[in-house]
């Protein structure tokens, strides 16, 4: 076991998986000599040199264009995008191409490459630099979507990530990057596409991902003090989506909350709530209920900024409400 941080787990994935294939390279906006945005690939040029850590000019669609070519080409490149609100501008590429090339080329040929980027709230960043855009990957057919929410996944989901013959996003949260814990970097990988579930509760389930997570663990906490045991699942994941996890824990305790950062109105908690009492109507004794961020541009207040995502008390609340 080791303890290091976020920030330190995904740096030590790439390292290791730099190490095993020489075919993986980083390019992007300050990746080598100043070590990317969040410091995850510091000191990694010194180590594999500027033709493995390619410094770019800011220019988002040529990033993401370079690695779609790369890896069709044979190679397996890392696209880091600074901030994940920046994926706009990459949508051609992305979605049109990288997302499109297995299926139009009959299976022939595929994209593996990983697009690094991050979101979310929690650093006063203003409007265009905290956004929560995972719909946006989660809608288009073709992108896997990763969001580790543990130090442990940030390894674990990277290394796997890394090894997939499709473009993967991965999402990092920015008010993870410090975040520490004991990881023990040989331990068997998760399956890649299963959900965690990382509390037992038989009143209700609450289904969330990322940073989140963490907020769900600490109001489960809470509402166990007032008797209500809350199960708590992860979804690593969000394509593939493990809906038999989420399918068997709602099936034991017939109420159902989604929780996710992300705006509520379209989102990822509408698509899993409305999955939910489809897939789940039978066993389901009220509606599931979905707590989500606000409809609103993020503040650059950091009071306004924290009202407009989902905190620990809200979700206790949440939770009270479905209760009754």
């Amino acid at each position: 076991m080791e303890k290091m941080t976020y920030r330190d787990a995904l740096r030590q994935a790439l390292r290791d998986a730099m190490h095993e294939d020489e075919d993986i390279f980083i390019i992007g906006e300050e990746v080598g000599r100043y070590g990317g945005a969040y410091g995850v690939t510091k000191g990694l040029i010194d180590e594999f040199g500027p033709e493995r850590l390619l410094d770019t000019p800011i220019s988002e669609p040529a990033i993401v264009g370079a690695a779609v070519g790369a890896a069709m080409a044979g190679m397996r490149p890392v696209a880091e995008l600074m901030y994940v609100d920046f994926i706009g501008m990459t949508m051609d590429q992305l979605c049109n191409q990288a997302a499109k090339i297995r299926y139009m080329f009959g299976g022939q040929i595929g994209v593996p490459m990983v697009l690094r980027t991050q979101g979310g709230t929690g650093r006063s960043a203003g409007a265009q630099h905290s956004q929560s855009l995972e719909a946006y990957v989660m809608h288009t057919p073709g992108l896997r979507l990763a969001m580790p929410a543990t130090v442990h996944d940030a390894y674990h989901l990277l290394r796997q990530a890394l090894k997939q013959p499709d473009p993967v996003v991965f999402i990092e949260h920015k008010g993870l990057y410090a975040l520490q814990e004991d990881v023990d970097l040989n331990a068997p990988p998760p399956a890649w596409g299963k959900a965690a579930v990382h509390r037992q509760g038989d009143d209700l389930v609450i289904v969330t991902y990322s940073r989140q997570l963490h907020y769900a663990l600490e109001a489960a906490e809470i509402l166990a003090q007032d008797g209500i045991e809350a199960t708590v699942i992860d979804l690593r994941t969000l394509n593939p989506l493990d809906f038999e996890t989420i399918r068997h824990a709602v099936e034991q305790t017939g109420k159902a909350m989604v929780l996710s950062e992300g705006p509520l109105t379209a989102g990822v908690a509408a698509e899993l709530a409305a999955r939910i009492s489809e897939e789940c109507f039978d066993f389901l004794e009220n509606p599931v209920l979905r707590l989500a961020g606000e409809d609103i541009p993020i503040s650059v207040s950091a009071g306004l900024e924290a009202g407009s995502v989902p905190s620990p008390s809200l979700v206790v609340e949440y939770a009270r409400k479905l209760m009754k």
